[in-house]
């Protein structure tokens, strides 16, 4: 097997009022029914900003338009492996935080043509909620999760 191809990534951690964020469920095309939940994100384009790529990301991958201001962070910074439709990356991921009501109308028309059918739902989440629940894309996002809370929440939950 070849070597993982390396990308930067721009991930947003939508948080609620209540303390929870919002993921999106998907899935490899190269393994479907394999579902799994993930941060909003995905690759910063040649001379785009982190943040730039955050806020287009959450436009294209649920319909929410949030300014760049709008962004906390990056609260956290790590490298993922994964595989999509059989090939292999390596995605250093920053993350950002940003606050969203709890009521929001996501739709998943601006998602490019290799993720319809593969991002299925939106869902909020707590932390804990998903750690139990055993499906995270990575074993760190419950964690990354509550770091984005409390860049948003602060003391306030």
């Amino acid at each position: 097997m070849s070597a993982p191809i390396n990308r930067v990534a721009a991930r947003v951690l939508p948080v609620n009022p209540a303390g929870e964020v919002l993921l999106l469920q998907g899935q490899d095309p190269a393994h479907p029914g394999d579902l799994h939940w993930v941060s909003v994100g995905g690759a910063v384009d040649p001379g785009e900003s982190l943040a730039a790529a955050g806020v287009r990301e959450m436009l294209e991958e649920t319909g929410l338009v949030v300014p760049e201001d709008a962004l906390v962070g990056p609260v956290h910074r790590a490298s993922h492996p994964f595989s999509w439709a059989g090939v292999a990356y390596l995605s250093d991921n920053h993350f950002f935080a940003v606050p969203l009501d709890a009521e929001v109308d996501v739709h998943f028309g601006g998602l490019e043509e290799a993720e319809i059918g593969n991002i299925l739902q939106a869902q909020w989440w707590t932390p804990e909620a998903l750690r139990t629940d055993g499906t995270a894309a990575s074993p760190d996002l419950p964690d990354i999760m509550a770091t984005a809370i409390d860049a948003v929440l602060g003391g306030a939950r």
